[in-house]
């Protein structure tokens, strides 16, 4: 007789502990078992950086209603859905991502262009806007109800602020019913009084200055950037300016960082953007190059990881801050580059409150939805395409050293005119640093200097 021995399996090894639990799979580990896991890796990074490519469609949709430029936006703190858009017709629209309908429209808030706009509480019942008109307003947008907003008030302003010259930017305080304004000088107004409270700007300053922020941290610290090439810090407890540098070109905005109370963002006419620390005003902690145009607008992302731009070479571009280099690579190579046929210079720009959608406003009359990565699939998503999302992106990132998936990476579909101001602008920027090589290559050893491009962009600071 022949004797059999039966195999014995465990059927905790082949059997889901639980119902719902996934199958256990046996896994040999050992490389010599798979001699192509890493071929075929990469060739599913190259396949899922081709996919990346493929499915990018940033445009969402476009608000419109508005018949000219549209120069502000702004979005209470605590509304995922509510956003406030302000036109050079005079005209004020509140507009609801979600059902993208309108909620208010004041065609005639003020008489020429709306140059500002804030909330002036973090559930948006309440809209500070000023203008050219010299005034600023108080409009009642909602009635708060919890996470609900139903829309009330009327055409009639709740409070009405007049002052000598045109405003040009406004800020509302974070807790407080304080809020700042700029025009010839930075002005700090209370809700309850009819005249400003103090003014913050040096007694030797004359410029105009364009926008003006309180930070989100310390909120009695606040910013301002003017047309005399200066970037100022104020503090409303002192009821004076703190430290002022001037730098070789204008800024033209600046935005506060949300999770570094210290980092500011500064949009400049130079193309550049500047992250700038304010405990170390002398130069700038980092350099952004790619715009072609003036840089007219910027906003941080509320995870403080990304930021967006816009500017007069009619695109809006996605910025990575954590990323060394000075060129618009975006996170994880994804599409940074967003722009239409249609669409014309932007001036304003900024990201939803969780993250996923940036607005644009633009000289067409166009509030424009985009997505905050363009591949990004809208809709209900399942864990099972969730995790395939994820794997596919840890891919593409361990990857993007190889020479092809860099390559499908940093693809880059540019419209004509920006492709050509681009080479034109490194052609002059190449002549540029010949010229000053060879200046250095004809003068006694150690008289010139080459200096670092970041010591270039301030001129001096001052406190």
């Amino acid at each position: 007789m022949v004797k059999i021995s039966a195999l014995q399996h465990d059927p905790s090894l082949h059997v889901p502990l639980r119902p719902g639990d996934p199958t256990p799979v046996q896994r040999n580990l050992k490389s010599s078992m798979h001699p192509f896991a890493k071929a075929r890796e990469r060739n599913r990074a190259l396949n899922a950086a081709k996919m990346d490519k493929m499915f990018a469609k940033p445009f969402v949709d476009a608000l419109e209603g508005h018949i000219d430029a549209v120069e502000v936006l702004a979005k209470p703190v605590e509304s995922l859905t509510t956003v406030a858009s302000g036109s050079w017709d005079g005209g004020i629209l509140l507009h609801n991502l979600h059902s993208r309908s309108q909620l208010l429209n004041l065609s005639q808030a003020h008489k020429g262009k709306v140059s500002g706009l804030t909330f002036a509480d973090p559930k948006g019942t309440r809209l500070l806007s000023c203008g050219v008109d010299k005034t600023v307003k108080m409009w009642r947008t909602s009635t708060g109800d919890g996470d609900h907003l139903v829309t009330g008030g009327g055409n009639e302003p709740l409070a009405v602020f007049p002052w000598k010259t045109a405003f040009n930017s406004i800020d509302h305080h974070r807790s407080d019913p304080l809020f700042a304004t700029a025009s010839s000088t930075v002005q700090v107004w209370d809700e309850t009084k009819s005249a400003p409270i103090s003014n913050l700007t040096f007694p030797t300053s004359n410029e105009t200055i364009s926008s003006v922020r309180f930070n989100l941290a310390e909120s009695s610290v606040l910013a301002s950037v003017g047309s005399d090439r200066t970037f100022t810090l104020y503090d409303i407890r002192t009821g004076k300016a703190e430290r002022r540098v001037i730098m070789q070109f204008r800024s033209n905005a600046l935005a506060w960082s949300p999770t570094l109370p210290t980092m500011v963002l500064l949009a400049s006419e130079d193309h550049n953007l500047y992250t700038f620390d304010v405990r170390h005003l002398d130069a700038p902690v980092q350099i952004y190059k790619g715009h072609v145009a003036a840089v007219m607008s910027c906003d941080w992302a509320p995870t403080g990881v990304e930021f967006v731009s816009g500017g007069w070479d009619r695109t809006v571009r996605i910025w990575s801050s954590r990323e060394a280099g000075a060129t618009s690579k975006g996170p994880g190579g994804r599409e940074v580059v967003y722009h239409t046929k249609r669409m014309q210079r932007v001036t304003s720009t900024m990201y939803s409150a969780d993250a996923r959608f940036i607005l644009s406003g633009s000289d067409d009359g166009n509030v424009r939805i985009w997505k905050a990565k363009a591949s990004d699939k809208l809709g209900i998503i399942t864990a099972r395409e969730r995790a395939a999302m994820e794997y596919r992106e840890s891919l593409v990132k361990r990857w993007s050293v190889d020479k092809d998936v860099g390559r499908v990476m940093r693809t880059r579909h540019l419209p004509k005119a920006v492709y050509k101001a681009g080479q034109l602008k490194n052609t002059m920027l190449e002549a540029r640093r010949v010229k000053e090589e060879r200046r250095r290559q004809h003068t006694r050893a150690g008289e010139s200097k080459p200096t670092a491009e970041k010591k270039k962009v301030v001129i001096t600071e001052q406190s």
